[in-house]
Order: C-alpha cells, then sequence, then structure tokens
C-alpha cells in the first residue's frame, strides 16, 4: 500500500508540474516537460497498472488523470492545459493499458517499453492539438514524442532498479527475477 500511495504521489506531481509549466511557460516548454515529468507518468501508470490490475484499474486510473487535470488548475494550470492533458492521458492511457495487456507474457521491462511507446505517441499527437490547436506543430510532437520514450526509458530503468534494490512493490507488480 506504502508504495502504491507512493506511485500515486509521483503521478500527481509530475503532471501537475508538467501542466502548470506548459500553461506558464506555452509550448516551448513542452519538450523538457516530456521528457522530466511525462516519462515519469507513463512509467509510475504502468507500475500502478501492474499494481491495480483487475481490481478496479480503470476506474482508479480516471479518478487520477481528473484529480492530476483539477489540481493542475488549482495550482496556477490554464483551464485549456488542464482540460487537454486530462483528455490526452485518457486516450493515451486507452493506447497504453492495451498495449500493455497485450505484451502481458514478456517481462515487464518489455511490457512497460511497449506500452509506454504506444501512449507516449497518442499523447504527442492529442495534447499539442488539444492545448494549442492548429495547425499542429509538428516540432513539439516529434520532440515531444522522442523525450516521452527517452524519458520513460529512463524512469522505468529507475523504478525497476527500486523494485529490485528494495524488494518487489508488491506481489502483483510482475518484475521476475533477471527481466
Amino acid at each position: 500500500m506504502r508504495t502504491t500511495n507512493l506511485l500515486v504521489a509521483l503521478y500527481l506531481a509530475a503532471i501537475v508540474l508538467a501542466n502548470v509549466l506548459v500553461s506558464r511557460f506555452g509550448a516551448p516548454a513542452a519538450v523538457v516537460n516530456a521528457f522530466l515529468f511525462i516519462g515519469l507518468d507513463l512509467s509510475t501508470r504502468d507500475c500502478l497498472h501492474a499494481q491495480w490490475h483487475g481490481r478496479g484499474l480503470w476506474p482508479r486510473m480516471l479518478l487520477l488523470i481528473s484529480t492530476g487535470g483539477l489540481l493542475s488548475l488549482l495550482l496556477g494550470g490554464a483551464a485549456r492545459i488542464a482540460l487537454a492533458s486530462c483528455l490526452a492521458f485518457i486516450l493515451a492511457g486507452i493506447a497504453d493499458t492495451v498495449t500493455y495487456h497485450t505484451l502481458r507474457r514478456q517481462p515487464w521491462l518489455w511490457r512497460v517499453h511497449g506500452s509506454n511507446l504506444a501512449g507516449a505517441t497518442v499523447d504527442s499527437l492529442c495534447f499539442p492539438i488539444l492545448a494549442f490547436g492548429w495547425p499542429l506543430l509538428w516540432g513539439v510532437v516529434l520532440g515531444q514524442l522522442i523525450a516521452k520514450i527517452a524519458g520513460s526509458a529512463l524512469w522505468a530503468a529507475i523504478l525497476h532498479r527500486k523494485a529490485r534494490v528494495f524488494g518487489p512493490m508488491n506481489r502483483d507488480t510482475h518484475i521476475p527475477p533477471g527481466s
């Protein structure tokens, strides 16, 4: 339970920081945020997916995403950014979850990297359109995609290492020895 609470706190802190920074600094902040914060969100989402699988995964994730949007708004984020973030994360979450489930027989890091690639792609297309409008800022889309993939790989490795050093997050994390 303690690990789950820590992952929820990491997830919310990352999304709120990303949304508030994009609200304040605009599209140029999106790529840096993608690496530092959205990569963390994508990887913590997979850890939570492993822990919540079969136990209200979707209601919990929707509540988490909505809470992140609301906190972003309350802490100074723009309404358009908070809403764009929520909608993009719901769509990315669907892609992430379907991919993670499809790869369920693979080692944990393979599931994480595969699902993060799917989630990052969807989020990188949806968020700029919803947050900044049309025409699509292709530099932001491509920069975000590369940064999210790199950031999520880094955060997945860190979370995987922490699970190995301090013991499994819980019996349902599916981080097998040697994966």
